[in-house]
C-alpha cells in the first residue's frame, strides 16, 4: 500500500485529493498539512469521514513526513509553500505530485535540483486532468498545420484564482510556441497594439468558473477554436491520485502527465 500525504490539506483541492485517496485501492493517507485546523481529523475536515489522521503543521513537514514513513506528498498550494515543501519531502527521500502553478523560474529550478539531488521521482503538471493533456496533445498537432494562422489563448476561471495567466494556458503556450518556434507571448492589449505573429494570452477572472481554456487558430476567411473546461475540479484531484500510484517504483526524475498518459 502506498502511503500518500497531502499539503492544504484544508483547501478545495486538498479535500478532493482526501477524498479520492480514500477511494484508492493502492494508496491510504498517512498525513495531512495546513496552516490551519492543526490536529482536527482531516477526514473529518475534508468531508471523507473519520481517518484518525490529524492535520500538522506544514511547518513541521519534515518530521511527519518521516514519522510516518510517507511514500509520497501530493501538493497543490501556492508557489512560496510549494517551493518549500517540496525541497523538504524530496530531502526526506518522499516522491512529489506537484499541481501549484504561478512558480517563477527560480522557484522550480530550486524544486529540479531537490528531486534530482535526493534521487526521488516526482510529476510536475500544470493540470492533472486527463482531457487537458490530451488538449496539449490536439495543440501541438493543429500547431503544425496552422503555422500561418494568429493564435490566440484565452482562459477563465474563479474570482479566487491568484495567479495568472493559469499555469494550463501557459503551457498551452508553450507546447504550440516549441511547436512553431520562440514565438513572442503578449498578455492582453490595451491602446495601440498591432498584432505582430505573437501569441497573445488573456486571462478572465468572475465567478466560479472552475476553468476555461480556449485556443483560436484565426486565419483569412475562417477559424478554428479548440475548447477544454472543467465541470468540476474533482478531475484535477483524480488525475494526481493516479499520478501517485504511477510515480512510485520510477526511476528518479521528473515527468509529465504526458509520461503517465503515454503520450
Amino acid at each position: 500500500m502506498i502511503k500518500a500525504a497531502v499539503t492544504g490539506a484544508c483547501g478545495q483541492m486538498g479535500g478532493l485529493i482526501i477524498q479520492n485517496i480514500v477511494k484508492a485501492e493502492n494508496l491510504q493517507l498517512s498525513a495531512a498539512f495546513d496552516i490551519v485546523n492543526i490536529g482536527k481529523d482531516a477526514g473529518e475536515v475534508a468531508h471523507a469521514g473519520a481517518l484518525k489522521i490529524p492535520i500538522s503543521d506544514a511547518r513541521n513537514i519534515k518530521n511527519v513526513l518521516i514519522e510516518t514513513d510517507t511514500n509520497v506528498l501530493i501538493d497543490f498550494t501556492i508557489a512560496d509553500a510549494t517551493v518549500h515543501n517540496a525541497p523538504a519531502a524530496a530531502g526526506c527521500g518522499v516522491n512529489l505530485i506537484i499541481g501549484t502553478t504561478g512558480l517563477s523560474p527560480h522557484q522550480r529550478a530550486i524544486i529540479d535540483d531537490a528531486i534530482l539531488k535526493n534521487n526521488v521521482s516526482a510529476v510536475i503538471s500544470p493540470n492533472f486532468s486527463v482531457g487537458v493533456n490530451i488538449f496539449f496533445n490536439i495543440l501541438k498537432q493543429t500547431a503544425k498545420y496552422l503555422s500561418d494562422y494568429d493564435i490566440e489563448i484565452i482562459e477563465a476561471h474563479h474570482n479566487k484564482k491568484k495567479d495568472a495567466p493559469s499555469g494550463t494556458a501557459m503551457k498551452a503556450a508553450d507546447v504550440i510556441s516549441k511547436t512553431l518556434g520562440d514565438k513572442e507571448y503578449v498578455f492582453g492589449r490595451h491602446g495601440t497594439a498591432p498584432r505582430n505573429k505573437e501569441i497573445g494570452i488573456h486571462a478572465v477572472r468572475g465567478g466560479d468558473i472552475v476553468g476555461d481554456h480556449t485556443v483560436l487558430f484565426a486565419g483569412d476567411g475562417e477559424r478554428i477554436e479548440i475548447k477544454h473546461q472543467a465541470h468540476s475540479r474533482n478531475m484535477f484531484a483524480a488525475g494526481a491520485v493516479k499520478a501517485a500510484e504511477w510515480v512510485c517504483g520510477k526511476q528518479p526524475g521528473v515527468y509529465t502527465m504526458d509520461d503517465i498518459l503515454g503520450i
